[in-house]
């Protein structure tokens, strides 16, 4: 007893705590001794003689407490390897008032309510579409086309859809939710009832009838297609009409590298020795532009050796390579019966056009004065609007001094009108002449 009190006291003195809390950061510090103890206390408690109630109760709470003191060390353990591995990531820096993020060069914009359609999980299959979109034109155009980010907007009505390239709208559409898109191939058997519309990739009449009445439309000759097929349509034709908007020089840049592993002598030749490489991007965009595939890439740069000690004008030496791709633009008009329908343009009205192209270095521009342009799309369009009724695609013929200059003045009035030019044409290929365009008064 003497030894104990003289151990307290000294504790008592050497320490700023009070002692009754010494004494409990004394004895609850270590599990184990708490453990010990009530080994210990449970073996008295067996012992005959002792009473058996009051040591295994103390057993019993100072085995407890020996638990509940390992499980808080754990925890604390936890808790401080947390705090060291938190410590030992860098802190993100802070973000930059000045920093603009990148724009996407490809967004589709959902509503909520075509959320479906792009999520795997409820079975949609837009993004297989999508993702075969892109091999489709890789093949076809001969570029490859960027990865297309998709997310919903809640700003969109539920079944609308918005395509943007590099921020800015270029095109979109609305479907119906459980319903099909029927279009009269000119074969159905009757009208048929529905909700009408328009088909957003060709602007051609349509219905959308519901699921009940899909294979009676099918039945009467209709063409029948799903939403995702009509979003996915939409979005082919937009991706071909902007394609020569996704071409920089990064990416021509890319496919240069691609055709250098191949024809060496002839890149090494045209970039930069001859030509600079935003002219040679200039070319490809301009073809783009027209639909023109730029996959035969050695011919495109094969031409622009040839004719650049000629000229350093994109827009004249993008002509000089639609001729030398002349089997390329032919074979995409040609009918299965090697025969192609096209309008002609009459001789003064050629004759005219030709006496307003005023050479320039670099370039050319039209002289014509606005009475002049007026009666010309005045001819033109009713021509146009004929042949497309008759399930023609409208394609003008006309000589090779006045073809860029055609595609100039009808592009903003007639975008899907193509022009051609008699050099650009097969020799293998029949001409169909399914109209002229002409007024009285062209002189």
């Amino acid at each position: 007893v003497v030894s104990t009190a003289a151990g307290m006291i000294v504790t008592r003195a050497a320490s700023e705590a009070n002692l009754g809390q010494e004494m409990a950061g004394q004895l609850f510090v270590h599990p184990k001794a708490l453990g010990s103890a009530a080994g210990i206390l449970a073996f008295f408690g067996v012992i005959p003689g002792l009473p058996h109630i009051a040591f295994l109760t103390m057993a019993a709470l100072a085995g407890a407490g020996a638990f509940g003191l390992i499980a808080m060390r754990r925890r604390e353990e936890a808790r401080e390897a947390e705090e060291e591995a938190r410590r030992a990531v860098p802190a993100p820096a802070p973000e930059k008032a000045d920093t603009v993020a990148p724009l996407d060069p490809i967004e589709l914009e959902v509503g909520y309510g075509l959320i479906p359609l792009v999520d795997a999980e409820q079975n949609g299959d837009l993004l297989d579409r999508i993702r075969a979109i892109r091999r489709q034109l890789a093949v076809e155009l001969g570029m490859v086309v960027p990865s297309l980010h998709i997310r919903d907007n809640l700003q969109l009505k539920p079944a609308q859809y918005s395509l943007l390239i590099r921020g800015n709208e270029v095109g979109g559409g609305e479907v119906v939710a459980h319903h099909y898109l029927a279009m009269d191939p000119g074969t159905a058997s009757g009208p048929i009832e529905g909700i009408p519309t328009k088909d957003p990739a060709f602007g051609l009449p349509a219905h959308w009838v519901p699921e009940a009445d899909k294979e009676r439309a099918q039945f009467m000759g209709y063409t029948v297609v799903d939403p995702s097929t009509v979003v996915a349509t939409h979005l082919t034709e937009l991706l071909k009409s902007h394609a020569h908007e996704l071409l920089g020089r990064q990416e021509a840049q890319k496919l240069l590298d691609g055709l250098a592993k191949t024809h060496p002598k002839v890149v090494e030749d045209v970039v930069p020795a001859l030509l600079p490489l935003g002219v040679v991007v200039r070319v490809m965009q301009n073809l783009l532009r027209e639909r023109v595939p730029v996959r035969d890439l050695a011919t495109i740069l094969e031409t622009l050796a040839d004719f650049a000690s000629i000229t350093k004008d994109s827009d004249t030496l993008t002509e000089y390579v639609r001729q030398a791709l002349y089997r390329t633009i032919t074979r995409q008009y040609t009918g299965s019966d090697g025969s192609l329908p096209l309008l002609t343009l009459d001789p003064r009205i050629e004759e005219r056009i030709a006496q307003a192209v005023q050479g320039t270095h670099p370039g050319s521009y039209l002289t014509l004065d606005p009475g002049f342009f007026q009666r010309l799309m005045g001819a033109i369009r009713p021509a146009v609007e004929s042949v497309v009724q008759r399930g023609y695609t409208p394609i003008l013929l006309c000589s090779p001094v006045i073809r860029s200059a055609m595609k100039r003045l009808t592009e903003r009035f007639l975008p899907n009108l193509v022009i051609l030019s008699h050099n650009e044409i097969a020799n293998h290929v029949r001409i169909q002449s399914i109209g002229t365009v002409r007024w009285s008064d062209a002189a």
